[in-house]
């Protein structure tokens, strides 16, 4: 319960948050050249001017730009994030159509990195310039350097095409029908490729951080002062030098959301996942303005939720952080 007002706060300071972020958004993509009605009249074969016209006013894009602002921010406030042309349905009911496998994604990236990452970073500290900190040390090195579009294909060349041990793409197999127990372990199977694609740079940022971590923790007078107490290395290693050594990853968990985001759209492109990455992809192409502003705004929302999430993990760590 002492939480409740820290939580309160926080949500208070997110609304303005989302205001800025979707005035920003809509500043930006009216700022780039070209409007939709012009790519669906130059697609329909008839991008004649009158017809141009008739699509602008159709579709609200002839108002003033303010008045169009206002318009979408009320909108916004009642949920309603307007109309795709191009996909002819609900802007709303297509996102959360594909918000699911892109939450998918995205958790278990997040699991995969926070978890191993935190792991190897802690025995990396726990035994620096040893063998196995060097091994780790490089390994980490290593996923940061590689692009994650070319570890995607090298990764379906070689359990999908050689090995032929997982599916190159897509969300389940096609025409399969499985149900229950089935269809879970055939979408873990589709996952596991883009998952780890998205995973892995991430992954070696957690080593990183949690290694530095970890030696400056061991470094402070309240671990000497544990052990001149008698304590063991174990209590002392996971009851004070990993609970502060948390800090910075939880730090840079709720920093990293947004980007689990954004390299979602290039891992999700490479293995066909039908997930939001996809989806705004094909609404840039064809200059879907409502579909772009609604994905802007719910992956926002996304990454508040996210940081709030943090922030109460904080609490939990350091319990002076919510007083």
């Amino acid at each position: 319960m002492r939480r409740l007002p820290h939580v309160a706060r926080r949500l208070l300071f997110a609304l303005p948050v989302l205001l800025g972020v979707a005035s920003l958004n809509f500043g930006l993509i009216h700022l780039a050249p070209g409007d939709a009605a012009s790519v669906m009249a130059g697609e329909g074969g008839a991008a004649s001017a009158e017809y141009t016209e008739m699509l602008r006013h159709r579709f609200g894009l002839d108002e003033p730009l303010p008045l169009q602002y206002v318009h979408y921010v009320v909108n916004m406030l009642h949920l309603d994030l307007g109309y795709s042309f191009r996909n002819e349905e609900a802007v709303l009911s297509l996102i959360l159509g594909r918000l699911g496998p892109t939450l998918l994604l995205m958790g278990t990236a997040f699991v995969l990195a926070v978890g191993l990452g935190t792991l190897l970073g802690l025995l990396a500290g726990v035994r620096r310039n040893s063998v196995s900190d060097a091994l780790i040390s490089a390994f980490a090195l290593l996923a940061a350097a590689t692009p994650t579009f070319w570890l995607g294909l090298m990764l379906i060349v070689l359990f999908a095409i050689r090995l032929e041990w997982l599916p190159t793409s897509g969300f389940e197999t096609i025409g399969a029908f499985y149900e229950g127990a089935e269809q879970i372990r055939d979408v873990a199977r589709h996952l596991m490729l883009p998952a780890l694609s998205l995973a892995l740079f991430y992954l070696a940022l957690y080593v990183r951080v949690m290694r530095a971590s970890v030696i400056d923790q061991t470094r402070q007078d309240y671990v000497t002062t544990a052990r001149a107490k008698g304590q063991s290395g174990r209590g002392v290693l996971f009851g004070h030098i990993m609970r502060n050594a948390l800090l910075p990853i939880v730090t840079m968990a709720g920093v990293q959301a947004g980007n689990l985001i954004g390299g979602s759209v290039i891992v999700e492109s490479v293995f066909g996942w039908p997930g939001i990455g996809t989806l705004a992809f094909s609404a840039l192409q064809g200059r879907d303005l409502n579909l772009l502003l609604g994905i802007f705004f719910v992956s926002a929302c996304v990454v508040v939720v996210i940081n709030l999430l943090v922030d109460l993990a904080y609490t939990l760590l350091d319990p002076r952080i919510g007083v």
